[in-house]
């Protein structure tokens, strides 16, 4: 009888206890493979937020591995030795997923690298400066992605709301926000629905940084809830969709969003602050800052960088249809705006950058590059910089040799300087971090 129970319900055991094995080996097997030809590609370094991961406290359930949104494309977690690992850094998005998913808080989100350190402002867990009653949310505390965000603009409101004091005098506000970007844009909904006194203030269009993406360029944002506005659901949606959308809730929410408006300088003035811009004066108990990191685009300080034909960015990759173009750059700014205009028909695509491997771009540009470049359509030019743009040409640096190229457009995409002076002035401090949280 108890021979009979065994095979009865031990045989089914055997069999799940098998498959389960077989399922870990095909995992850590996927895992090591990844994380070998992400090392072989020179793709370890994660671009900016990352998961590190405490292998002590891990139990290898894999919850960080089903989480991260970026796993069904492309193995950035993975299993080895039953320990959850980081086995292709550069493909992270510092999404944040597999730090929530975590059930034994095993993993620790950390801005930059024992090798590449990045400038964050200080702050508190509620998102507050070194400067009392000035917070900031967004891409300049380092939360570029859309749904960080987002979340973040949520955040710091709500904290705003809860532990600072309102506004005291007529016309004052309780809340000035700057910048009109996803954090702030989520930030004024939220404020919103407190019933705060507020006003947001942004330098150029609703969007932000995203309005200032290339024409049609896909952006990903993942479910998120909004206040007044509900559950979202967007997937990989255009840039335009998503301004439509966020235009559409402005408008119907009536929002109080100041366009063309650049914040000169922000002062204590009282319990509360005296922000001058372009355009007149604030006064507000409390500032967000929700602007980006690269106001001021890093350029190449080389002869000739003051020609019209230098620009900054990629609008419209069909106004250099039939021209010899060169961008510059590594990141996915670079790659995307090469790759666009490969694609609408530029004569002759270069794109030139100083590294030997476009570690910090995302994958599916990289794919975009490699499938532009196997089609002739661009030229890919790694270990290369610019020595000189002239009229017609730029001359490059290429592997130690001159290399000209005729040229009609040159598109710098090297990133942007933090605005440091500005946040010198208010009083905010600023931090190189590390690999730190």
């Amino acid at each position: 009888m108890n021979s009979a129970m065994l095979l009865v319900y031990g045989a089914p055991l055997a069999l799940i206890w098998g498959w389960y094995l077989r399922r870990q080996q095909n995992v850590e097997r996927r895992s090591v493979t990844a994380r070998e030809r992400s090392a072989a590609a020179g793709f370890a370094e994660p671009a900016s937020l990352h998961p590190v991961i405490d292998t002590v406290r891990c139990i290898g359930c894999g919850s960080c591995v089903k989480a991260c949104p970026e796993q069904p494309e492309h193995h950035v977690l993975g299993l080895i030795g039953n320990k959850a690992q980081l086995v292709s850094p550069s493909d992270c998005i510092g999404h944040g997923a597999c730090r929530s998913a975590c059930p034994v808080d095993a993993i620790t989100l950390v801005f930059g690298s024992a090798q590449r350190g990045i400038d964050i402002p200080l702050l508190s867990p509620s998102f507050e400066s070194t400067v009392p009653g000035i917070f900031i949310a967004g891409e300049l505390g380092g939360m570029g992605l859309i749904r960080n965000a987002l979340s973040q603009g949520m955040q710091a409101v709500n904290a705003i709301h809860k532990h600072r004091p309102r506004a005291r005098g007529a016309g004052a506000l309780d809340l000035l926000i700057v910048g009109a970007g996803p954090a702030g844009f989520a930030a004024s909904l939220t404020a919103m629905s407190h019933g705060l006194k507020f006003a947001t203030v942004e330098q150029d269009s609703l969007g932000g940084c995203v309005f200032q993406y290339p024409r049609a360029k896909m952006v990903m944002t993942s479910p998120v809830t909004l206040p007044l506005v509900g559950r979202l659901r967007f997937g990989h949606t255009s840039k335009e969709a998503l301004l439509e959308f966020w235009r559409g809730v402005e408008r119907k929410m009536n929002l109080p969003m100041h366009y063309g408006e650049r914040v000169e300088s922000i002062g204590r003035e009282g319990d509360g602050f005296l922000v001058r811009t372009t355009r007149g004066e604030h006064r507000a108990a409390s500032v967000l800052l929700a602007i980006g990191r690269r106001g001021t685009p890093r350029k190449l300080d080389v002869p000739g960088e003051e020609l019209p034909k230098v620009v900054y960015r990629l609008v419209d990759p069909e106004q250099y249809k039939g021209q010899d173009v060169l961008v510059v750059g590594g990141g996915d700014s670079a790659l995307e705006a090469a790759a666009s205009i490969a694609e609408n028909g530029g004569r002759q695509v270069t794109l030139s950058y100083r590294g030997d491997a476009f570690s910090r771009a995302k994958p599916r540009n990289r794919e975009r590059v490699a499938v532009a470049a196997r089609s002739g359509r661009l030229q890919v030019l790694l270990e290369s910089q610019v020595r000189r743009i002239e009229t017609a040409s730029v001359v490059l640096d290429f592997q130690g040799r001159a290399l000209e190229l005729a040229n009609d457009a040159v598109i710098v995409s090297v990133g942007g300087i933090l605005p440091a002076e500005f946040l010198q002035k208010v009083g905010v401090q600023v931090e190189t971090k590390y690999g730190t949280a």
